[in-house]
């Protein structure tokens, strides 16, 4: 059987081709194929990352062979805009999407997707499920918001839980379940599901196309709202075992009105913590049945013999908020739990197996990460850096920095838009709401991980410093107009 190699993707991006330092690791031989597997609106809610509620075994397996990569964030905290940047290895700015309307050929109409370097490199290239934006879940069993180019073939699977959407409990009733807290503990076996349909193709699609090198993008769709799933996942989670998590009194006090406006500006949506603690429960059963998808394409690659000469890479679109700062719940904030999302990259051969990096690395880094290592030749101009270093030595010196930014009204009466951009160093998260204009945040991870003290408000001289030092690289790196080697940051 032909060695391969194969990457099982939750987020990602490329570069170039590898030089000297970076030879294809030696256990591989002739084209390795890539397996591209993406999870919807999952946050760090997963035992490897230590989330002591979640039941994560095959994902936790995953990564105690692979690298994890504890500091991995998104360009923006938001379906269409995160996967198109992650697809075309540009950033927003680059593309301008912003938003779940906009294609990001409308910009850039002859840039060469991920999926399709690999189709020049003469690849079977194929999409089950969601890699692309879709409105779920509206659009399940549809192409949703597709791009034909990038494909050979694509298969979208419906489920019964399109059938059981009117069994959907919605929580706020007058929100649709696509953004509402609602969930369902479904009838019915895993393979139903839409999310099991779509590990079922997929692994049809591995057996298929086994002896000649392939790009199988695998998409799934929870623990996206509507959050659900058999209900033996929800009995994994008893409500009297959650908690919701901890904020101190006065948290929302020092943070700007525009860092909630259209997510969640009153807390917790006004809902009673029966219910809130209920939503927690349906989202860590969506994160189990995921976890269980998962393990069953890992067990389809050993049983192919394909797991040896196999890079699998785990990433999610985005991150999540279940609570935090007093009530945030889903995404589109800037806060560290929206801007970080789990990836993890099991490369065989590679030394850093086994180990945590906590270097700072962007989604942007995916493309050039995966075109490197299959010695695939990448277009010029991507935005990101190769991570094959960091594969090899985890802790290796970096210097890493990541830009996330969202597109938002200013205030609930969600009459004036404004762009927020955020730079994470090592050290230091800086915010701006409109340049500034409508609000500014500062945040010392070394003393303040949970970023409760936003430190801009009030400004002492040294905070003042590390906002003069921030400011132009996070106008620089949003725009994608400086080296994708950042300069020294030691104090940063």
């Amino acid at each position: 059987m032909r060695p391969s190699l194969v990457f099982i993707f939750v987020c990602a991006q490329s570069g170039l081709l590898p030089g000297p330092d970076l030879r294809l690791p030696t256990t591989f031989a002739g084209s390795p194929n890539v397996l591209f597997i993406a999870v919807d609106d999952l946050s760090a809610a997963l035992g490897c990352y230590g989330d002591v509620l979640a039941r994560t075994p095959h994902i936790d397996a995953l990564a105690a062979s692979g690298v994890r990569f504890d500091r991995a964030y998104n360009q923006l905290p938001l379906c269409n805009p995160t996967r198109a940047s992650i697809m075309t290895g540009l950033r927003p700015d680059q593309i301008k999407v912003y938003d779940l309307d906009r294609h990001f050929r409308d910009e850039v109409p002859d840039v060469v997707t991920l999926s399709q370097a690999f189709q020049k490199a003469d690849y079977f290239t194929a999409r089950v499920g969601k890699i692309y934006h879709y409105n779920v879940p509206a659009s399940i069993g549809t192409d949703g918001f597709d791009d034909p180019p990038s494909w050979d073939h694509t298969v979208n699977p419906r489920g019964r839980d399109k059938d059981d959407e009117s069994l959907v409990f919605n929580a706020e009733p007058h929100r649709k379940i696509s953004g509402a807290l609602s969930w369902l503990a479904a009838d019915g076996n895993d393979k139903e599901q839409t999310d099991g349909m779509i590990a079922t193709e997929a692994i049809r699609l591995m057996e298929e196309h086994q002896e000649e090198p392939f790009f199988l993008g695998v998409g799934f769709f929870r623990p996206h709202t509507p959050y659900v799933a058999p209900k033996k996942y929800f009995e994994m989670y008893p409500v009297q075992q959650i908690r919701l998590p901890f904020a101190p009194v006065g948290d929302r006090d020092d943070i700007p009105m525009a860092a909630f406006a259209h997510n969640c500006p009153v807390p917790n949506y006004s809902l009673p913590r029966p219910l809130l603690l209920q939503a927690m429960q349906a989202y860590y059963a969506c994160v189990s049945f995921v976890d269980t998808q998962v393990g069953r394409l890992l067990g389809a690659l050993d049983r192919l013999n394909l797991g040896e000469d196999t890079i699998v890479v785990f990433w999610s679109d985005h991150g999540y908020h279940l609570g935090e700062h007093n009530g945030i719940w889903q995404k589109r904030t800037l806060f560290e739990e929206g801007a970080r999302a789990p990836l993890i990259i099991r490369a065989p051969g590679r030394s850093g197996n086994g180990q945590a990096c906590r270097r700072i690395v962007e989604f942007v880094d995916i493309y050039p990460t995966l075109t490197s290592i299959a010695g695939i030749q990448a277009p010029d101009g991507l935005a990101g850096r190769d991570l094959a270093p960091l594969l090899d030595a985890p802790v290796a010196a970096w210097d890493g920095m990541a830009v996330t930014q969202v597109l938002r009204p200013a205030d609930h009466r969600l009459q004036t838009m404004v762009m927020g951009c955020s730079i994470r160093t090592h050290r230091w998260r800086y915010t701006e709401w409109g340049e500034g204009r409508n609000g500014v945040e500062l945040y010392d991870h070394r003393t303040d991980p949970l970023e409760f003290n936003n430190l801009a408000l009030e400004p002492d001289t040294a905070a003042i410093q590390v906002i003069d030092r921030l400011r132009p690289l996070l106008h620089a790196r949003a725009s994608g107009k400086v080296p994708t080697t950042p300069v020294n940051q030691k104090r940063l």
